[in-house]
């Protein structure tokens, strides 16, 4: 199958295009390319028979003749980034989503899978929340991928295929990381200071997933058969992985030796807690089968940073925090107050 992946720049895309190539897929990247330099040491073969970029706000069908399959990762990806500029949020991940839709579809790709969120939930005191819980989006980034799957929704028919995979959050070692992400950023702290630093009280529950399993889970999306998947909302990960921030803060202590877990001057209870069932995908893609845990994964990253020798300072920049990184090129006049290139 021919599948163009947006956003194959960013941390999921570059570990999925290899993934997807290894199972015998002809992939192509669509990236802005905001990320490009953002490598974890050495250089990265991402396994692309076709590099485009382009930001997705500017997408034709002419850009996607001859693909099949569209995997849509490209987004302004996490809370703090989606705050950047609540209507540049809209205009990337809303706007830009329903764009490549409508020009996939014109250009005859059959299958869509939308990369969405469990943070669509936003907050519950509820037990484990199936596809069909309510949402309440506490974000920007939240909202955009409500609005996101709905406009997806509208454009499904007998040709077109949209399916919706609402992630965990995620973690675990890529060429492109990051460190604003939950699991991530605490082992970093761990790790390069000795202090597994909390900036809230802990107590918020939230489902994880390795970014292995991501791949897993849309590898499975893409190959399933279209009946399976049409128009479906999928929560992508395990009951097992349901976690309170303390707990994984004290994992990562165990693991990265001399870590103490210490709380931010001021820090509160986060607003963002939920708790998932994952019920829904075990019956409708039997073929994802998640294959990791926090603790593995916490183990994954320790190992990365001592072979990469991380240092504070690495930890600390712009190349793996997405928002510093945006910030950087705006402030260095590369891109324009709407991330369009100059």
């Amino acid at each position: 199958m021919r599948i163009l992946v947006t956003g194959n720049m960013g941390y999921v895309g570059s570990v999925l295009t290899p993934f997807l190539a290894d199972r015998g897929h002809e992939v192509w990247g669509y990236d802005a390319g905001f990320y490009k330099e953002c490598l974890l040491g050495g250089e990265f073969d991402p396994r692309v028979a076709r590099q485009i970029v382009k930001d997705v706000r500017r997408v034709e069908p002419a850009d996607l003749e001859g693909v099949q399959a569209i995997v849509h990762l490209a987004a302004l990806s996490n809370d703090p980034t989606g705050e950047l500029n609540p209507g540049l949020t809209d205009a990337i991940n809303t706007q830009g989503t329903r764009r490549m839709a409508e020009a996939a579809r014109a250009a005859g790709a059959g299958r869509m899978v939308l990369a969405s969120s469990c943070s669509i939930y936003g907050q519950s005191d509820q037990g484990a929340l199936t596809e069909e819980a309510p949402f309440n989006p506490q974000t920007a980034y939240a909202r955009s991928k409500v609005d996101g799957e709905a406009a997806l929704t509208r454009l499904a028919d007998d040709r077109f295929s949209p399916v919706f995979l609402r992630f965990a959050t995620a973690y675990g070692l890529s060429p492109r990381l990051r460190f604003d992400i939950a699991v991530n950023n605490l082992t970093g702290w761990g790790f390069t200071t000795g202090k597994v630093k909390l900036m809230s009280d802990g107590r918020a529950w939230r489902p994880m997933v390795h970014v292995e399993d991501m791949a897993r889970a849309i590898a499975a999306a893409l190959e399933a058969p279209a009946e399976a998947v049409h128009a479906r909302a999928l929560n992508i990960g395990a009951e097992s992985e349901n976690y309170q921030i303390r707990d994984i803060a004290n994992t990562v202590a165990e693991v990265v030796p001399g870590c103490e877990v210490t709380f931010a001057e001021g820090a509160s209870a986060d607003n963002r807690t939920y708790n998932v069932s994952f019920a829904k995908v075990r019956r409708v893609l039997p073929a994802f089968a998640p294959q990791w845990n926090v603790r593995r994964g916490i183990e994954q990253l320790h190992r990365a940073f001592r072979e990469a020798g991380l240092t504070f300072e690495q930890f600390d920049g712009r190349f793996y925090t997405r928002l510093k990184q945006l910030r950087y090129l705006m402030e260095g006049a590369r891109v324009d107050e709407m991330l369009f290139w100059r």
